[in-house]
């Protein structure tokens, strides 16, 4: 809270959260709440007794969204930690984290507390035309960890990088194509369909962007692989002439397959790029908090080459962050909803455990904790040599390849996977990966023990 809010008593909404009953009733309902999500602390199979009318419950959801769920999965409403309780009575380690937003793991009790807090807030929804003094707090974290001029909130990490193509289309007037990276994911509302670089993701769906390609790094002939792409862009470039908005990078292909660049990469487009007054647009949608560092942008010391950067994912809140030179004209940027009040007030409280946890550099939690899955991923390979490739990825974005990448092979482990009690999700095409976006500043080394035991038995189990 700023300090002028702290220093002034008269407002009715200080004086309630100081108020001593109000603040016993909160002590109150999360000692409870600790209580009960405690007896959450291992795997559990269903409880026979709830799997036919949970059987039921799913068939029903699937009837009324119009297909079927991904996983069998409707929550209880807690969890704890690594572990999350489905309807079932079921307990399973949660390792995609809803494709990554808990980072913290379920029911963390300051997330709770916020979103508790949240719950008094006379508004369920901020937005355009009303904006509560927690989304100038946020706003303003936002762009100090960021170190970049301005930020918009915004409801989704598509509406994110939707705002930013907006603002490079705006500045860079009539430049009118993007350039992005083979393979990559950018969301799938109608604009970022164009640009995701997957056929079936815009199937039957009009055009909207004028998009072009150039490959991703390629590890395994690094030198020859930069020649490449510094060729293919140099190469776009003349061939379309100040056509070119924007670049979208993907620091690290998380949807792609977890798949890695070095600074020497980036660095040798962002150059080309400068030179051409082509607007750099990083999208940290699911590489933010997740690497050794809170930016990706900050862990390859590329921050100076940045000219805006889409978040969201870990930050629940999602944000648009650019420049000033890059700031539109008013009324670009604009639209009713921001965020609900309780992912606000859950999103200071995370990014504040951020700023003060043990997670980053190359001593922190999140390699250290990287490290371990990749020691124990292997020694599941020396078992059985070939049973997977990998693991592939940096820091909380984990992959492996199991068996040949096969996608059908590798839906099946997933399926097997879950019903043994750890969720995890697909990633790439031709190999097919098995991806995990594991809640890591809740686990230590026992849960990985445990979750790479559990991985063990389900790729055994197809063999």
């Amino acid at each position: 809270m700023n300090n002028f809010l702290k220093d002034t008593k008269e407002i009715a909404a200080n004086r309630f959260f100081s108020d001593p009953e109000v603040v016993k009733a909160k002590q109150i309902l999360l000692e409870s709440y600790k209580k009960h999500k405690q007896t959450i602390n291992k795997v559990c199979p269903p409880n026979p007794d709830l799997e036919q009318n949970y059987k039921q419950a799913i068939e029903n959801f699937a009837a009324i969204r119009g297909g079927k769920l991904w996983y069998p999965y409707v929550g209880s409403g807690i969890g704890n930690g690594p572990f999350v309780e489905l309807m079932d009575g079921s307990v399973k380690y949660d390792c995609i984290c809803g494709i990554g937003p808990g980072f913290f793991g379920h029911s963390h009790p300051k997330v709770i507390e916020a979103t508790l807090n949240a719950a008094f807030s006379d508004v369920v929804i901020q937005g355009n035309l009303q904006q509560n003094y927690d989304s100038l707090i946020l706003a303003e974290l936002f762009k100090k960890i960021s170190e970049l001029d301005h930020c918009f909130l915004t409801t989704s990490g598509a509406m994110a990088v939707e705002n930013g193509l907006k603002i490079a289309f705006h500045k860079k007037f009539p430049a009118n194509r993007v350039i992005a990276f083979e393979h990559c994911f950018s969301g799938r509302s109608l604009a970022l369909s164009s640009i995701t670089d997957k056929p079936a993701y815009r199937q039957n769906l009009p055009t909207a962007l004028t998009v072009d390609y150039i490959p991703f790094f390629d590890s395994n002939n690094p030198n020859e692989s930069i020649k490449t792409s510094v060729n293919a862009l140099k190469n776009l470039l003349k061939r379309y002439p100040k056509a070119h908005a924007a670049m979208l990078f993907e620091l690290v292909q998380g949807e792609g397959g977890c798949y890695r660049a070095p600074r020497e990469f980036f660095i040798a487009l962002m150059d080309i790029l400068k030179e051409h007054n082509v607007a750099i647009f990083v999208d940290e949608i699911q590489t933010f908090a997740r690497t050794h560092e809170i930016f990706a942008y900050k862990h390859l010391e590329i921050e100076k080459y940045v000219d805006i950067c889409s978040i969201g994912k870990i930050s629940l809140v999602c944000a648009t962050l650019f420049r000033k030179e890059f700031l539109p004209a008013p009324g670009i940027l604009s639209q009713t909803f921001t965020s609900s009040s309780s992912a606000i007030s859950a999103t200071i409280a995370i990014i504040n455990m951020l700023l003060s946890s043990d997670l980053y550099g190359n001593d922190g939690k999140i390699s250290r904790m990287h490290n371990y899955f990749v020691k124990k991923l292997k020694a599941i390979d020396e078992k059985k040599t070939g049973i997977i490739k990998g693991p592939f990825g940096i820091g909380a974005l984990i992959a492996f390849t199991p068996y040949d990448g096969e996608l059908k092979k590798v839906l099946d482990l997933l399926q097997r996977l879950f019903n043994l009690g750890v969720i995890a999700f697909v990633a790439g095409e031709n190999p097919s990966r098995l991806r995990l976006l594991p809640p890591i500043a809740a686990l230590n080394e026992n849960d990985i023990d445990e979750i790479t035991a559990i991985i063990e038995k389900a790729l055994f189990e197809e063999v």
